[in-house]
């Protein structure tokens, strides 16, 4: 009897070291490892990384969206890679090919449907989240024969799915209620869409325009009004400065009931009411922005810019409308994440190879994360949020 027992303790024990480690899906988040084609699994309450995944192609411009739980990441690669991660153990659960050239995708209200957005073929593509089987493809085709690069792609209500056509000028809301039958709206947009986004409250879709001053901005509640531009005027009789890099309306810079802006080719920072949409007011930065993101509570926003500033952050007070600190993370800084509560800042810099950790009341530096050539910081809370 005492072997039969030594034997099953030692099987039980086997078998709980074999299990992976319990842990809160609100707590985890990865990095992009741009140069690698690797991600870091990170915990952002012990601020320290617990894993690190190879295999996962081309993520020189890659981004991640999250199951309704938080357990699983969908990363989109820009080798048009689709790869779905188990964030409990520390795996790939399956990769497909689904394009020749892709930049981003979203999920579903419902968490059923992961959609990624290429630029070769251009269009969309709706895949089953539990299983990455192809349900339908969109291709972007504005006129026949013409196929545009699809930017700025963000999920809505009801399965709806909302995005730009770079070179159609055009955006496109996509509704994937029936997945296998999906149906299009299209409304005009403006000179050569460059990136989107879905306000937080999943009421508007905006794009900014590269080939001209302005937004695009259409009303997901009320698509029957047909689109319009905002902001059309802010760099009205001024010459552009050379854009190094594409500016990102990523960032959900909604803050005290007001837009925060990127302005191309601008050393500024655009502030719009979120009601009106009219311009109520612009912040000087230091270099061109690229990513504008606002702390959750909104009372902040964190500003990183393009070369030659890339190595640097500025932050704007969103009472007093100002630039509070500048803070120097490391070279090439290429983007932000908040954790869910917003009191760290986790700050990628690709040329030191590592992330930095802020606490955003004291500005103090609080940790570092070595990382190779990171890029894209994801947390999992962001599983709870439209349009992310």
């Amino acid at each position: 009897m005492r072997q039969l027992f030594a034997i099953a303790s030692l099987l039980f024990l086997s078998a709980c070291a074999s299990q992976p480690q319990l842990r809160g899906t609100v707590d985890l988040g990865l990095i992009i490892e741009r140069a690698s084609g690797h991600v870091t699994l990170v915990n952002t309450t012990t601020k320290s990384a617990y894993a690190r995944i190879e295999g996962l192609g081309d993520l020189s411009h890659a981004s991640a969206v999250y199951s309704r739980d938080g357990r699983y990441a969908f990363i989109f690669g820009r080798d048009g890679g689709l790869t779905k991660i188990d964030l409990l153990e520390a795996r790939i659960v399956k990769r497909v090919i689904q394009a020749g050239n892709a930049i981003g995708g979203s999920i579903s209200q419902d968490g059923r449907i992961v959609v990624a957005q290429n630029y070769t073929p251009g269009g969309i593509k709706a895949f089953d989240a539990e299983t990455l089987e192809l349900l339908a493809e969109v291709p972007a085709e504005y006129a026949p024969g013409q196929f545009s690069k699809v930017v700025g792609l963000g999920d809505a209500q009801g399965g709806k799915f909302a995005y730009a056509l770079f070179e159609g000028g055009e955006i496109w809301v996509t509704d994937f209620s029936n997945p296998r039958q999906p149906k299009t709206q299209r409304f005009p947009a403006g000179s050569q869409p460059y990136d989107g986004l879905v306000t937080p409250d999943g009421r508007y879709f905006m794009t900014g325009l590269y080939g001209e001053d302005g937004v695009a901005l259409l009303d997901l509640w009320q698509p029957e009004k047909g689109s319009k531009k905002i902001l059309s005027g802010y760099g009205r009789g001024e010459e552009k400065l050379p854009v190094y890099k594409m500016p990102h309306l990523r960032g959900w810079a909604m803050a005290q009931g007001q837009a925060w802006l990127p302005a191309i080719g601008r050393h500024e920072v655009l502030v719009a009411d979120g009601k009106t949409w009219q311009e109520v007011g612009r912040v000087k930065v230091k270099g061109q922005p690229v990513f504008v993101m606002a702390r959750p509570d909104g009372r902040q926003v964190w500003v990183n810019f393009s070369f030659p500033d890339y190595s640097e952050i500025q932050v704007i007070d969103t009472l007093s409308g100002q630039v509070v600190k500048t803070l120097s993370p490391g070279r090439a800084v290429l983007h932000m994440e908040f954790t869910p509560r917003g009191e760290h800042v986790w700050v990628s810099s690709r040329d030191d190879n590592k992330v930095v950790i802020y606490d955003t009341a004291t500005f103090e530096k609080i940790g570092e994360i070595a990382a190779q050539a990171p890029s894209g910081i994801f947390f999992a809370s962001r599983a709870a949020r439209i349009g992310l």
